[in-house]
């Protein structure tokens, strides 16, 4: 979704997850960018799919119970905008590059 150039915002949806520090941040990253999903069953299913991993790093003995079946992502809408910015519904601003 990130990747067509146009002049109008466009709507769809982050993996974020909640920290300490900074809040409500978005978290999953692909080549530099942070990745906006077209749908929100898009997004989350790359949770889902997350879990799954974990739940199998239990099960092989790599990760212990809580840790596997503890999520703090979820999914946002947001708004992408032509300058190469996303914002929230509730008004946090943040670049489609990660650290810019």
């Amino acid at each position: 979704m990130t990747d067509k150039a146009t002049t109008e915002p466009q709507h769809g949806f982050c993996v974020f997850m909640n920290t300490i520090f900074q809040g409500r941040v978005p978290s999953l990253s692909n080549d530099g960018f942070y990745v906006v999903f077209a749908t929100e069953r898009e997004a989350q299913l790359d949770i889902a799919d997350f879990m799954m991993t974990r739940l199998q790093e239990f099960i092989d003995g790599e990760r212990d119970f809580d840790d596997a079946t503890t999520t703090e992502e979820h999914v946002v809408a947001v708004t992408v905008h032509p300058d190469g910015t996303f914002t929230t519904e509730n008004g946090a601003v943040f670049s489609l590059k990660v650290g810019g």
